[in-house]
């Protein structure tokens, strides 16, 4: 007769290859020794401890017994060793014990690594991919761009097991860091990608006052949302005022320094450029 059919977990137990499980049991130690702890894999005898052990030539010293709960521990785990474990406990005076399970064995992830083609990359202009690769028993893969899920969009698509990102054309929105979480059960690698997409200038602004007492200093700062950043140029009324940097300084505020200050804000890799006004009046 046989009890305890759950005397070992449900399973599978998950194992890494060169690494080790140890099957534990739920029965606790006996006030006398178990007469009989005898372990099979696939329906093959790994080991039969009664007074002497009996051990599979194949899982010498890969093996450890527990005697007093029948736990076993298997060591140096290969692929081959994935499939059903069997113990089978006779205690003494009592009834014979029996449970099963399933181990699963893994190679750890590694050699994890973005590739995407080399090109420069232009708003609504370009399209590329990004290619997760890995080696190792992959389970899963899961993309997050800045932090966060990529979620999939008109212009982003995935591959069937996520293994490739689809960018087709490429937005200011998709430039940032790539990541790849590549998983099995025993392992986990993250490995990240910087995609450039060159855009802009966008959101033209200058930021100063529009009006200013005669001889204050006075200070206009342009700014562009731009990869890369925009070089900057500026007008005053139309007339070239030979100031190329995002920050025009005005001295002492005379007469001839109110009117319409043009900021040109341009990239050199779109060739776009955009500008903006700002209209300074005398208080």
């Amino acid at each position: 007769m046989c009890v305890g059919e759950g005397i070992l977990p449900s399973g599978p137990l998950n194992g890494a290859v060169a690494g080790k499980v140890k099957f534990s049991t739920t029965l606790r130690p006996p006030e006398k020794p178990f007469l009989t702890v005898s372990w099979s894999f696939k329906g093959k005898n790994i080991i039969t401890s009664t007074s002497t052990d009996i051990i599979d030539p194949g899982h010498v010293d890969r093996i450890s017994l527990d005697r007093t709960t029948g736990a076993l521990e298997l060591r140096n785990l290969v692929l081959e060793d994935r499939g059903e474990y069997t113990v089978t406990i006779i205690p003494e005076g009592g009834l014979q014990e029996l449970g099963k399970t399933t181990l699963d064995v893994y190679v750890p992830i590694s050699g994890a690594t973005i590739r995407s083609p080399t090109a420069t990359l232009i708003e609504n202009i370009s399209s590329t991919n990004l290619s997760c690769e890995a080696s190792g028993s992959i389970g899963t893969r899961v993309w997050l761009m800045d932090g966060l899920p990529l979620q999939p969009s008109g212009t982003v698509s995935l591959s069937s097991e996520n293994r490739t990102v689809f960018i087709q054309p490429v937005h200011s929105s998709n430039h940032g860091t790539y990541q790849c979480r590549v998983s099995n059960p025993v392992s986990t690698v993250t490995v990240a990608y910087n995609l450039t997409v060159n855009f802009g200038p966008h959101n033209i602004t200058i930021i100063g006052p529009s009006e200013a007492a005669p001889g204050r200093r006075v200070i206009l700062q342009c700014t562009a949302y731009s990869v890369p950043p925009a070089v900057f140029s500026w007008m005053l009324n139309d007339n070239e005022t030979h100031v190329n940097t995002s920050m025009y300084v005005i001295e002492r505020l005379q007469t001839e320094n109110i009117g319409n200050y043009t900021c040109t804000a341009r990239n050199v890799v779109t060739r776009l450029e955009n500008s903006t006004i700002l209209n300074l009046r005398e208080l």
